[in-house]
């Protein structure tokens, strides 16, 4: 299977995370690319490819283009206010509050197209979000060209990020994209399948009244967890995309016996809805000694899902 990757994702290193009342260095670094780079040489599990340029055309009909806007002029525009550190959302509108005006100042407009503060912008986010993308987009290309599967190494991650917001380290929503790149390509019934261990909101937003896009979601429960407010079992989509989400919440020390369930469930539902093909937005955090989640997955656990998922037999 060929890996896309990007060295551009190492333009975004911000040098704090707000975690439990302190700045930290933010868990989502570029060292975590390096441990899964040496493992995929170390496995032999096929070649690894530079992805070329992103190609913004299929995001623009999916992503607002104000807030593309915002992220490609975000940094200068921080740095001509008089900024001197790195981009932080300092307030966010909340309840009764204006959301039908964008504010003129950077700050201002950071914390409007911003939903979860602990996610920080720098001088090379832009460009590495981008690539990020192109990692993508090449992973759909080969298999659209006739592989069975692709992988892209995206990093920064892209399912918390929605049609207008970034935040809980994603600025473009990557699986988002090429599922709609299936469907511009003629795929009639596309599903993602989300597997991190945290809900994919951005990914739930951008299709929630679809008919065409399944998304299948196994999460920490959201009354324990972050994103908090968003990945309800009873969030089941709206319009013609009613009955077409689907939220698997569960909750602290779930083992992979009772995921494992939620995943083979999702399985079916996708089989049974009839998708032709298959985004598999994967993270790993589901793991016992994650810092930042609460399941109870060991290493092995990931290879048994991988057998499942792919026994879907769907490109």
């Amino acid at each position: 299977m060929q890996t896309f990757f990007s060295e551009d994702h190492r333009r975004h290193f911000p040098q704090a995370e707000l975690s439990g009342g302190e700045f930290v260095t933010p868990y989502e670094r570029p060292s975590r690319i390096e441990y899964i780079l040496g493992r995929l040489k170390e496995r032999g599990l096929g070649a690894v490819s530079d992805p070329g340029p992103a190609d913004l055309a299929p995001a623009r009909r999916i992503i607002d283009a104000g807030y593309l806007r915002f992220l490609e002029t975000a940094w200068a525009d921080w740095k001509a206010a008089g900024m001197a550190g790195e981009i932080i959302a300092a307030g966010m509108p909340t309840r009764r509050m204006r959301m039908d005006r964008i504010p003129r100042s950077i700050e201002g407009r950071v914390g409007y197209y911003c939903h979860a503060a602990e996610t920080a912008m720098t001088a090379g986010t832009w460009t590495a979000a981008l690539s990020s993308l192109a990692s993508a987009q090449a992973a759909w290309r080969a298999v659209a060209a006739g592989a069975r599967s692709a992988f892209a190494l995206c990093r920064p991650p892209g399912h918390h990020a929605t049609s207008d917001q970034y935040g809980g380290y994603c600025f473009l929503n990557n699986a988002a994209v090429v599922a709609e790149m299936m469907r511009q390509a003629g795929i009639a019934r596309v599903a993602v399948l989300d597997i991190d261990f945290h809900h994919g909101n951005g990914t739930q937003d951008i299709f929630y009244d679809r008919g065409d896009v399944l998304f299948a979601s196994l999460h920490g429960a959201p009354e324990d967890t972050y994103p908090h407010f968003t990945g309800y079992a009873d969030e089941r989509g709206t319009g013609d995309g009613e009955g077409l989400t689907l939220n698997y919440p569960m909750g602290p020390g779930t083992p992979y016996g009772p995921w494992s369930a939620a995943l083979d469930d999702a399985i079916g539902r996708i089989r049974g809805w009839g998708a032709e093909a298959l985004v598999v937005s994967l993270g790993v955090d589901a793991f016992k000694e994650d810092p930042i989640s609460f399941f109870r997955l060991e290493s092995d656990d990931f290879t048994d899902a991988g057998r499942r998922i792919g026994r879907i037999g769907l490109p």
